[in-house]
């Protein structure tokens, strides 16, 4: 196990078929990745199903089948989550397992990384391990080419408010918009560091 995705980056990138190249430049595979255990039922049940529609997401879970299960997170890192409304049960899981273990997580949550920034201890943990979807996005840019991308996002343009902005069709370099996103998000997480598309520090 190496990298925890969250639901939400799981769903986008998995509609698009760019998971597998997205944890591919995370230097992984599908199978030492980790999702949450309630993934699945998710897919099966509820808002999921009805944004993503019935046919995908049983394509969905069938992927979701390949990736582990994450275990439960100890209470020393989790118990620092505890206060904060904004990081909900299933994300304070996966931040606390990849402080406890050293992991990479991916998640399109912002919000609740907002919330995290707040906590010393995790900033210092997950330096440099947070991915974001803003930055996968320009990395796999640069390596599958944007027009590639801009094709295999095209189901989540009408659905996805960023992403429909990002991958426009009336947008001719949706590297440009993704750049300036990226930036606004490093800022406002500050002092979290997180994963930089470009070994260099920055797009």
């Amino acid at each position: 196990m190496r990298i925890l995705i969250d639901t939400d980056l799981f769903c986008k990138l998995g509609v698009t078929s760019l998971l597998q190249d997205g944890v591919r430049l995370l230097d992984g595979t599908i199978e030492e990745c980790a999702r949450l255990p309630a993934l699945p039922y998710m897919l099966r049940r509820g808002s999921l199903r009805k944004r993503y529609g019935s046919h995908t997401c049983e394509a969905l879970v069938t992927l979701a089948d390949r990736i582990p299960a994450l275990p439960p997170a100890g209470t020393e890192w989790l118990d620092q989550l505890t206060p904060l409304l904004d990081i909900n049960a299933g994300e304070a899981q996966l931040f606390a397992a990849a402080a406890e273990k050293s992991l990479m997580v991916m998640t399109g949550d912002n919000r609740a990384l907002r919330a995290l920034k707040t906590v010393n201890a995790f900033a210092t943990a997950l330096a440099g391990r947070i991915v974001v979807l803003e930055a996968l996005l320009l990395a796999l840019c640069d390596d599958l080419g944007h027009d590639e991308v801009q094709r295999r996002v095209a189901p989540l343009v009408p659905i996805d408010k960023a992403i429909g902005i990002w991958f426009s069709p009336r947008n001719p370099n949706p590297r440009e918009a993704l750049v300036s996103y990226y930036r606004t998000i490093v800022a406002d997480l500050e002092p979290l560091v997180l994963w930089s598309p470009r070994p260099a520090g920055g797009p």
